[in-house]
């Protein structure tokens, strides 16, 4: 069962959050296993049908929630990526939780492990699924992306990214054959929920892009918790040189390449990810 909930932020936003926790009024909320998940780029934040059958039988609390502009949560234009631990902190506190491990996909990559990097005892461990790296001059940040228009367009400041907004069209050829195949199989909750958050208006990717080139706000080399990055190798959206690049640069990283895979089909190793996960946290 999933609860729904918003959680009031300390500077008056609210944020859409969504909760497996069995809730006791008398003892609180029951303590073991939580990942807490990072959704992609757009995304309403819901939980996904795949991750919560993959939590349900390994006996995880999965909790996820709306980044700003999302999925009714408060806009909160100019936020960079470090914003987000302070959100999830906040929401944490707010549902009793004291350590977890925190799993991203694609655009909530990067967020998931901004968590790592500020909330320093409280993460046991991340998970990226093709997640971005900082945009760096360290390699070439588009190579074998499809369409990296938006977020060129976003170097150049948020007004520059709107206005590409305006007349952006997805590029099918973003995706594999595989990714068409998830997307029509295991993973049609993600297509119908990215749908929903994209006829909700275009702020929450605009704000998502313009982080995602701007300087995060924290430095991943400063990372203690286990990393692991698990890469398609035919992947278009976000080329297999990001992941590269972030397991080279987080101190305590592993890389799980999965050479046919491109951007959604990776996501059939979520289950598998959460195991590693529940291997690093000591009330599994």
């Amino acid at each position: 069962m999933v609860s729904e909930r918003d959680v009031r932020l300390r500077d008056g936003r609210r944020v859409r959050v969504y909760d497996t926790g069995v809730q006791n009024a008398a003892e609180g909320p029951a303590e073991g296993p939580t990942v807490l998940w990072h959704h992609g780029s757009p995304q309403t934040g819901a939980p996904l049908a795949p991750l919560l059958s993959a939590a349900d039988r390994r006996g995880v609390r999965l909790v996820s929630y709306g980044r700003p502009s999302y999925g009714g949560s408060t806009p909160h234009p100019g936020r960079d990526v470090a914003s987000a631990a302070s959100d999830v902190a906040q929401i944490v506190d707010e549902l009793g939780i004291t350590r977890f491990a925190v799993m991203g996909a694609s655009g909530g990559g990067p967020h998931a492990l901004a968590c790592a990097a500020l909330l320093a005892g409280r993460v046991t461990g991340v998970v990226c699924l093709a997640g971005l790296a900082p945009l760096t001059d360290s390699f070439d940040w588009y190579a074998g992306m499809v369409s990296a228009g938006g977020l060129r367009a976003a170097v150049a400041g948020r007004k520059e990214r709107e206005r590409y907004a305006a007349t952006e069209v997805f590029d099918v050829n973003s995706f594999t054959s595989a990714d068409w195949a998830a997307l029509a199989g295991t993973w049609a909750s993600l297509g119908a929920d990215a749908e929903r958050a994209g006829a909700a208006g275009p702020d929450g990717l605009i704000d998502d892009d313009v982080a995602f080139v701007a300087p995060w706000g924290f430095d991943v080399t400063g990372i203690d918790a286990p990393v692991l990055c698990v890469q398609g190798g035919a992947d278009r959206v976000v080329p297999p040189s990001h992941a590269d690049w972030l397991v080279r640069n987080c101190p305590s990283s592993e890389l799980w390449l999965r050479p046919r895979d491109g951007h959604v089909s990776v996501l059939d190793a979520s289950p598998v990810a959460m195991d590693w996960l529940l291997a690093r946290d000591e009330r599994a």
